[in-house]
């Protein structure tokens, strides 16, 4: 009888344990929330689209924040996990009873006073993706008597999810965001775009946007002005001038076969396909960003039409940089975007860069910085912002190969994580198995035009590229 009451009391005290965590995440899930307005709040409220430095800080603020709540959930919902591992659960006679331990399994109170209490366990996720992955391949395998319970499946068309071999095993989902969260790292330009999650029950995003095209009195905002009045002078209304951004998500798949003999080595098959998958999202996502053309993909920055072409300097040689072309890109950049600009540049224009020189300078004063100290590692600068080289520029001396840009008036939206298959029996003559990752994302530029400025001549814009030079 004691050992039947202390059954109960380890039941008490881990339904205890686990009502005190739940508290705790829902007052995390409670805390994300608040901070996910009050970014959104910003984003409404900046003028212009543009967060002024002030702004920007609070909103980096924020972001760490949400970093810092989004660690203590993925905690709090582990320990929540473990506890239900450890819970033996009573259940009554006749009354079905969720994942019960196999017959061969010992009673952990083989002296209880009752038979009509059943210790039952739950099932925990994979603790890898090479354990899922494992757990996949040994099901795929020839005369396979059992299949891991753990594997969630996905039927194709008109076949019953009851049946695996109908369809795919779907990755656990948060390999899934490990594999979106590298492709983040990775990238080079994807850390620096404005980013934004779509939620569940939405495929895309319409957001209203200031039509400005002038600075010039009566132009700013699309048409706000002020006037200086006399007392007892009627005051003028005029009013802003709105434009539609419609960003529909679009679809990137990739499509992997790896070797059954591969699979068999958890360590090499977790590290190529998250690898090999990340590196690709963020290539195929970061070319799409630069130089998208819409349509079936994102629109890219220099496929917008606010982009400005600087052309090439009179009698200048094929296949050459000169200082005066950086100067004159730097010269039609929208002043508010330099704090943020970055250069991109094929890496066949690095030898012209080191050859740059300051004009007007009695000695030879280089106009390219190499990158110097732990602070610039590992990017050098012109104009004081990074020179980045990027596959997705084109060979020197075509147009694009440099390009001045200010990825913050960019808009990138995706369906968050994303969504990955694998399949056992689309190749399984060839002993492979088949692994297919979908991600879904939408972007365009901010700007739709570039912008003429209160006083001068010359457009500006936040995205620049030098013309060819043939």
């Amino acid at each position: 009888m004691d050992t039947l009451l202390l059954k109960f009391s380890l039941v008490d005290l881990l339904k205890i344990s686990e009502d005190v965590m739940n508290k705790k995440l829902k007052a995390l899930l409670k805390k994300k929330q608040e901070l996910l307005g009050k970014c959104q709040a910003l984003l409404d409220n900046a003028e212009n689209d543009v967060l002024s430095a002030e702004e920007q800080t609070e909103f980096d603020g924020f972001e760490t924040e949400i970093a810092n709540v989004n660690a203590s959930i993925e905690r709090t919902e582990k320990m929540i996990a473990l506890e239900k591992e450890q819970e033996p659960a009573a259940v009554a006679d006749g009354a079905p009873a969720d994942n019960t331990a196999d017959a061969d399994d010992a009673d952990p109170f083989p002296n209880a006073a009752s038979a009509d209490i059943k210790v039952t366990t739950r099932l925990k996720p994979f603790g890898s993706f090479a354990e899922q992955l494992k757990a996949i391949y040994e099901a795929g395998q020839p005369g396979a008597r059992t299949i891991d319970e753990r594997l969630t499946t996905k039927a194709a068309a008109g076949a019953s999810e009851s049946v695996p071999s109908d369809g795919g095993f779907l990755v656990q989902s948060d390999f899934a965001s490990e594999i979106l969260r590298l492709s983040y790292g990775i990238g080079q330009i994807l850390p620096r775009v404005r980013r934004v999650p779509i939620s569940a029950g939405s495929n895309g995003l319409t957001i209203n946007a200031i039509d400005e095209s002038s600075r010039v009195t009566g132009s700013r905002f699309g048409g706000v002005r002020t006037y200086w009045e006399g007392e007892g002078d009627q005051a003028t209304a005029k009013k802003p001038k709105f434009r539609t951004m419609d960003l529909k998500l679009k679809k990137l798949i990739g499509l992997m076969y790896m070797t059954d003999e591969l699979l068999a080595d958890a360590p090499a098959m977790t590290s190529i396909a998250t690898t090999a998958f990340s590196e690709e999202i963020a290539f195929m996502t970061e070319e799409a960003v630069i130089e998208g053309v819409g349509a079936y993909q994102p629109r890219g920055m220099i496929d917008s039409p606010a982009t400005i072409t600087v052309a090439k300097e009179s009698g200048q040689s094929a296949d050459t940089v000169k200082f005066e072309n950086i100067s004159k890109m730097w010269a039609r950049l929208w002043n508010r975007s330099r704090a943020n600009a970055v250069w991109l540049i094929n890496q066949d224009v690095l030898p012209q860069l080191d050859q740059l020189e300051l004009a007007g300078t009695n000695a030879s004063t280089p106009a390219y910085q190499q990158p110097t100290g732990l602070a610039d590692e590992p990017y050098g600068r012109l104009k004081g912002r990074p020179v980045i080289e990027s596959e997705h520029c084109q060979t020197l001396g075509d147009k694009n190969d440099i390009m001045l840009v200010d990825p913050t008036q960019y808009l990138l939206i995706d369906k968050g994580a994303p969504k990955q298959d694998v399949s056992i029996h689309v190749r399984f003559d060839y002993d492979e198995t088949a692994f297919r990752i979908v991600y879904r994302v939408d972007g365009q530029p901010i700007w739709n035009k570039a912008l003429t400025p209160k006083n001068g001549s010359s457009t500006v814009s936040p995205f620049i590229n030098l013309a060819a030079r043939a």
